[in-house]
């Protein structure tokens, strides 16, 4: 993370990679950022700046390198995961990690209850989600105190997406907001019907990244941050892994 006053608009295509992201027409057509195909070693796949300058004019300058860098991945995916939910008034966070902690800022500034759910019996992860949400938090396993509009799912879990349901009011929706995510078991019709909807957020966009970033300086955003030196991203890895992270891992040079 940090300003490249020379940056210039570019196409950018990753080194390990020479043929296109099996999406990257979509991603053209819907101005998206980034956008993945599992090729190993590539970060981005097909980046297109055809209509504005460089994001980095868009960063807030009374966020320091480190409590923006969340803001540009964790922070844009918790946001389009929150628009993916529509106008609902009680949300469900599953999975209180880095965008989790942004997306319910953004929530509770625009009026709205939330909660917040994480692994079963894990205190420190729930304080931390309490302190953040201002109310009801619990283990995955639990049912929040009135029924949800919308479930907004970041731990790459599949078991949660019917334990979501389980929670949902009638015309609620759960959004899987990650990029990877384990099978999603069997589950009973009755958990789903009442038009109530399952869909994912695969993507953020450059619409997304002009709404959200001056809201965040207006909200304003605390980020929650844990540096690491670039050499040590593995160690960051392993705690994010074992549960031990609290907010955003940020690497360092």
């Amino acid at each position: 993370m940090g300003r490249a006053p020379s940056l210039q608009p570019s196409r950018l295509v990753p080194s390990s990679s020479s043929r296109p992201c099996a999406i990257a027409n979509s991603c053209v057509r819907s101005d998206i950022f980034c956008a993945g195909e599992k090729v190993i070693g590539a970060f981005i796949i097909f980046h297109s700046h055809r209509r504005r300058r460089a994001l980095r004019r868009s960063i807030p300058e009374r966020f320091s390198d480190i409590e923006a860098a969340p803001l540009l991945c964790a922070g844009l995916i918790g946001y389009r995961t929150l628009r993916a939910g529509g106008d609902a008034r009680q949300i469900g966070i599953y999975g209180f990690g880095a965008a989790a902690h942004i997306a319910a800022q953004v929530a509770r500034f625009e009026g709205r209850k939330v909660y917040g759910f994480t692994r079963p019996g894990d205190r420190v992860a729930q304080d931390f989600a309490r302190a953040i949400t201002g109310g009801w938090t619990g283990g995955s396993d639990e049912l929040p105190p009135e029924p949800l509009d919308a479930a907004l799912i970041f731990a790459p879990i599949g078991a949660l997406v019917p334990a979501a349901l389980r929670a949902l009011a009638p015309g609620g929706i759960v959004v899987c907001g990650g990029i990877h995510m384990s099978d999603i078991p069997a589950f009973p019709y009755e958990i789903l019907w009442g038009e109530r909807s399952i869909c994912s957020v695969a993507n953020l966009t450059r619409r997304d990244a002009e709404e959200f970033l001056p809201l965040a300086a207006r909200i304003p955003i605390r980020t929650i941050t844990k540096p690491y030196r670039l050499e040590d991203a593995n160690a960051a890895l392993a705690d994010l892994r074992q549960g031990r992270l609290t907010g955003a891992a940020v690497l360092m040079p």
